[in-house]
């Protein structure tokens, strides 16, 4: 008895966590375009970047995929187009909930 009572509240705490980390689409959507993202990246087709489903295959299966691409849009480091060097820009908010979905919409690009 005690084992099922165990199971139920495990189930019930993955299904409430489930839940939380649905991605919103599109408050994600609407902080890439304020920040100006999609003027070097696509869903689907490379620009200037890769497409978010080039990001998302690249960081497919990885662990540490949200704390690599979080660093990346929030610390603004070197990234090379066209044979320059150039600081990518930082996504204009402070707040990691927000930042932490538009990461997560861009790693489930497909």
């Amino acid at each position: 008895m005690k084992l099922l009572s165990t199971l139920l509240v495990a189930c019930g705490l993955m299904t409430t966590s489930m839940a939380y980390a649905a991605v919103d689409a599109d408050a994600a959507q609407a902080l890439l375009k304020k920040s100006d993202c999609f003027k070097c990246h696509a869903v689907d087709k490379k620009k200037d970047g890769p497409s978010y489903k080039e990001v998302a295959k690249k960081y497919a299966g990885k662990a540490d995929a949200e704390d690599k691409l979080y660093k990346h849009v929030t610390t603004g480091p070197m990234v090379e187009l066209d044979g320059k060097k150039e600081e990518h820009k930082k996504i204009k908010s402070t707040d990691a909930a927000e930042i932490k979905n538009a990461v997560a919409w861009i790693l489930s690009a497909k």
